[in-house]
Parts: structure tokens; C-alpha cells; sequence
């Protein structure tokens, strides 16, 4: 599995060319597989940087989940806290996205999202889902299918994981 593409870091002299960057960068990724590029332009338009540095928070368990995050640059750690104990459920890097399951079931997060370094990241809100359903209701029904195929492999890689875990 090749790891995903490396998001650049915005320029804010570039005006429309850094969101013609983001196009292209956004475009590599799963979750924006078989959009048209004007699709992605719009989505791009509504994201906003959120810098997290090293040891902070992107988003807490429990915490409502209004967005989903691409990370552009750094890495974090996906963790679930159950009573008093934490595990790391998975370690993402540039290119991955997150937060797209409470943004799909709209609810709390299942986990929290901490900055092993320090990071960049797109978050796109789920009002910028909302319009695009507006606009054009097949873009957003492929954005969400894709949503679900990546939430669907996770969850997956989760079983297998319990399945590991349990045969041992």
C-alpha cells in the first residue's frame, strides 16, 4: 500500500494558484477520488489551515464532530481512550485524512487526535458538505461513498487488528 501524498504547504501570496495546489494535492487522495476538479476547487475554498504543534490536540473523544482534517504536514496518533486506559489506535501522516466518521454519523468522536509533531492540516466543515448537496447532489453523494469506502477499510484494518489481538 503506497503511502498517500504529501498535501503542500498553503501559500497565502498565491491567491487562485494555492487553490489550484490544493486541487491537485486533494485530487490524489481516496476521499476525493472521481470529483471533478471543480468540485474539489469548491471544497478547497471552504477548508481552513489548523497549525496543531507537537503534543496538541486536533480533537477530543467525546468532543461533537462538525469536520474532517487532511493533514498536510506532520503525523498524529489516533487514540481511544476506554476507562483509564489509551490506546494508539493508528498513526496517520501527510495526505491522510481523520474525523471523517463523526463527520459521517454526525456524533461525538470516538477518539482523539494528537500532533506527534508539529502539523498542518486542512478542515473542512461539514456546512461545506452541506452546500455542495445544494449544488450538486451526485458530487456529494460520491464524496460520501468515498467517505464510507475509507471508514469502511479502517474498520477493517481494526477488525483484523482484534482478530490478531484475540488469537494470540
Amino acid at each position: 500500500m503506497s503511502s498517500p501524498p504529501e498535501i503542500p504547504p498553503p501559500d497565502e501570496s498565491a491567491g487562485a494558484g494555492g487553490v489550484a495546489r490544493d486541487v491537485d494535492a486533494l485530487a490524489k487522495l481516496s476521499v476525493f477520488g472521481a470529483l471533478t476538479r471543480e468540485t474539489i476547487a469548491f471544497l478547497a475554498r471552504r477548508c481552513q489551515d489548523v497549525v496543531t504543534p507537537k503534543n496538541g490536540t486536533f480533537c477530543h473523544q467525546g468532543d461533537a464532530g462538525d469536520c474532517l482534517f487532511v493533514l498536510r504536514q506532520g503525523r498524529v496518533a489516533v487514540i481511544r481512550t476506554v476507562g483509564k486506559k489509551s490506546v494508539v489506535l493508528a498513526e496517520l501522516a501527510a495526505g491522510e485524512c481523520f474525523g471523517e466518521m463523526a463527520l459521517l454519523a454526525i456524533s461525538a468522536r470516538n477518539a482523539t487526535v494528537r500532533a506527534l509533531e508539529d502539523c498542518v492540516a486542512l478542515r473542512l466543515r461539514h456546512h461545506a458538505l452541506l452546500e455542495l448537496s445544494q449544488q450538486d447532489l451526485e458530487q456529494f453523494a460520491l464524496l460520501q461513498m468515498n467517505l464510507a469506502r475509507d471508514v469502511a477499510r479502517r474498520l477493517a484494518a481494526a477488525d483484523q487488528a482484534l482478530l490478531d489481538h484475540l488469537g494470540r
